[in-house]
């Protein structure tokens, strides 16, 4: 009976014990975490009402009447050129886009429904000109999708917590929806060249709130099932899924979503961050995921410095969001903000790509991160009584400098550890970084 038990512990889609990975999806973990910095890019037939991508829901929009968007969708400006070049002129190694969000609205040439984008008056296949030019330009491709859909009927829009203003009566049915999940999935990871990632959303519809006590979802999703077919497809694809829960079985990496890993200021980020997995932060770069004609609430590039160097210091990934316009334009104040942020990146990048979180826990002056035997302290702010101190008494210092200077600064060894000086040392940048380098 013991056994029975344990076996069926192992394929409960909660499990927090995660299968070993093959070869290729190990390495593709590793690289995952060496890349540090990808753009998500939100984006559809919802950018045209420009109110954020949760339009549908918000606004209660029967399927009959937004349907009727379909024919006036015509992105003349859409360049999957300069997408790709904003993202790797900012220093990002990748590029996650939505491929079918909430809305059930296909950016691709799916067979599998007439939602989608090439029944428009654009009528080309958009993932197939990014993926293109993602390969052309040397970044890698993730794809976001929805598990959640507020427009077909044979999602179980009766159990889900959002979707019910638009205008559903028939019943559901999930063996239907999720044969065309794995239809679709199919397609993405057979038509469109190496994918990076398959970046899952929704699983919280058919959940109580973030926060409650019981998480459990209302659906068998069968992620057994969803999971293996990615991974027989793309061995090297790897899986999360924003579901604001520890990792289940089968996952690859754990995202946040609005928050860094360990915080939790969103009020979505109850999970502990996994020990054993890569860790992802998705943040937008203005209020909005989607395109929001309203929101001027735009990040600095000291913000999305910080924002990037906080999640490295955490031993975490930054997918950093925009959300072009309806026309397929990312705007400029988008794209000069992260072109400056991309410039810092190329003077400063060592001390992000290819780190770990370094040996000293998130600070209230800042982080560390740590490559070989160089740890870099990322100073935002000046740190109490201008003393930084490294706590492991057997460190040898072969030299502690500033980052870009090479300006030496002043070190004390102790019995508790290394003492390092800030005192003289200039803070007025984004990020001050003191390398301590290790004999």
């Amino acid at each position: 009976m013991k056994t029975i038990i344990l076996i069926a512990s192992l394929f409960f889609a909660g499990s927090t014990l995660l299968a070993q990975p093959v070869a290729q999806n190990q390495q593709a973990r590793q690289q995952f975490q060496t890349d540090k910095y990808g753009m998500f890019i939100h984006w559809g037939l919802s950018s045209m009402l420009a109110d954020g991508e949760w339009v549908m829901n918000n606004r209660n929009i029967k399927v009959v009447d937004y349907s009727r968007l379909l024919r006036a969708f015509n992105p003349v400006d859409f360049n999957a050129a300069q997408w790709v070049a904003t993202a790797k002129n900012a220093g990002m190694k990748y590029i996650v886009f939505i491929t079918r969000h909430h809305d059930g609205f296909s950016n691709w040439d799916t067979k599998y429904s007439d939602w989608k984008i090439t029944n428009t008056p654009y009528g080309k296949d958009v993932l197939k000109q990014l993926s293109e030019e993602c390969k052309k330009q040397g970044i890698k491709l993730g794809l976001y999708y929805s598990l959640l859909d507020w427009y077909r009927t044979d999602y179980p829009w009766e159990t889900g917590r959002t979707g019910k203003g638009t205008g559903r009566t028939g019943k559901s049915n999930y063996a239907s929806y999720l044969q065309f999940m794995k239809d679709q999935l199919t397609e993405l990871l057979t038509n469109y060249g190496d994918i990076m990632c398959i970046w899952f959303d929704g699983h919280w519809d058919q959940t109580n709130p973030e926060g409650h006590a019981d998480r459990n979802s209302r659906i068998n999703w069968k992620y057994d099932e969803i999971y293996s077919l990615i991974h027989k497809l793309q061995p090297q694809c790897i899986i999360g899924n924003n579901h604001h829960m520890t990792p289940f079985a089968g996952e690859d990496f754990q995202m946040f979503e609005r928050d860094l890993p360990g915080e939790n200021k969103s009020g979505l980020s109850f999970q502990k961050p996994s020990d054993a997995l890569p860790l992802e932060t998705c943040e937008t770069i203005n209020g909005a995921w989607g395109y929001n004609i309203t929101d001027r609430n735009y990040k600095s590039v000291k913000q999305v410095v910080q924002l990037l160097v906080g999640a490295a210091g955490r031993d975490a990934n930054l997918l950093l969001n925009v959300g072009p316009m309806p026309t397929g334009l990312i705007q400029s104040e988008f794209a000069d903000t992260l072109a400056i942020a991309g410039k810092w990146l190329q003077q400063y990048g060592e001390s992000v790509y290819g780190t770990r979180g370094g040996p000293l826990s998130p600070q209230p002056w800042g982080v560390t991160t740590q490559k070989g035997k160089l740890i870099y302290l990322h100073i935002f702010k000046s740190p109490e009584g201008n003393t930084i101190t490294l706590p492991d008494a057997r460190l040898k210092i072969k030299g502690v400098k500033i980052l870009g200077s090479n300006t030496p600064v002043k070190f004390t060894k102790q019995k508790t550890g290394v003492a390092i000086s800030t005192e003289g040392v200039s803070l007025d940048g984004v990020d001050t970084i003191i390398v301590v380098e290790q004999a």
